[in-house]
């Protein structure tokens, strides 16, 4: 079967005067235009395709790799709006289409919008919704707390990050938790740190309890390293200070410091902290 909206791996059939035709193994075939075929090739050839509809609605495939494909979240830039609606730059020849009813907010040329690629069921099309949270539910979760997963930075609120966890449920970063500047769109890894009722998730992203000593001791290592063995922080310390130097708590520094010196890999005087 030839997925629309997802790369395919096809064998090269026939050569025509428009391009080749590939084929998939239940016989569906769909044209590679002569623009996207290899100069060199040889008939059965396997290549990976992505396939969507061309601007007369007929499936076609192209070598150019799109910034998002089907069932998949993206930040895009607006190119144009119509009285149709948003057209947006996925990466291909034809852009990608975001009707007016699925846009979150009114936008914009030359705007960034986060937005959710889906198969338009009337049409057949490839189309673009920045309302996210539609394709997104927490009602039966597949994640467990201290698992890690893969986030996206969906949109700030007053009391931290939203993020969307492994592409399908909702979860939240709280403000006291971030130690690093935080973009919508940004791709990162996570930790489920808890799960509130109503299958709430708070996501971290540091790794939780003890399973955070040893990352952020051998962070708090590297920058004595770097600082000639000498850092200027102690149990007194501002958190601000911590947070603008190491990019963790002073709940985290705290722990990582006295496992450091557990292992009698640091000295704490009253002025900071030495290595060993």
């Amino acid at each position: 079967m030839i997925n629309i909206g997802r790369v395919n791996t096809l064998e090269i059939l026939r050569e025509t005067d428009h391009g080749v035709y590939l084929i998939d193994e239940e016989d569906n075939e769909v044209l590679l235009p002569n623009r996207y075929v290899p100069e060199t090739f040889k008939i059965w050839d396997k290549i990976d395709v992505f396939v969507y509809l061309d601007n007369e609605e007929r499936p076609v495939a192209t070598t150019d790799m799109p910034f998002i494909q089907l069932n998949d979240f993206a930040l895009l830039r607006c190119n144009e709006v119509t009285e149709f609606g948003a057209f947006l730059d996925w990466g291909l020849v034809k852009e990608l289409f975001c009707p007016f009813k699925e846009q979150a907010f009114k936008m914009k040329p030359k705007g960034w919008y986060l937005v959710y690629c889906y198969l338009d069921e009337k049409t057949g099309r490839l189309a673009a919704s920045s309302k996210t949270n539609h394709f997104l539910s927490n009602k039966e979760l597949t994640v467990s707390q201290f698992d890690e997963v893969d986030i996206i930075v969906s949109h700030p609120s007053d009391i931290g990050m939203n993020v969307i966890v492994n592409k399908k449920h909702t979860g939240l970063i709280y403000n006291d938790q971030i130690f690093t500047d935080l973009s919508v769109g940004d791709k990162l890894k996570g930790i489920v740190k808890k799960i509130r009722p109503g299958n709430k998730l708070d996501i971290s992203l540091g790794q939780i309890g003890y399973r955070n000593i040893e990352p952020n001791a051998e962070r708090i290592l590297k920058e004595l390293d770097d600082n000639s063995g000498y850092l200027n922080l102690t149990d007194k310390s501002n958190p601000e200070d911590i947070k603008e130097m190491l990019q963790m708590s002073k709940k985290n520094f705290k722990k990582a410091v006295g496992n450091l010196y557990k292992q009698k890999k640091i000295v704490i005087k009253s002025d900071g902290i030495y290595r060993l």
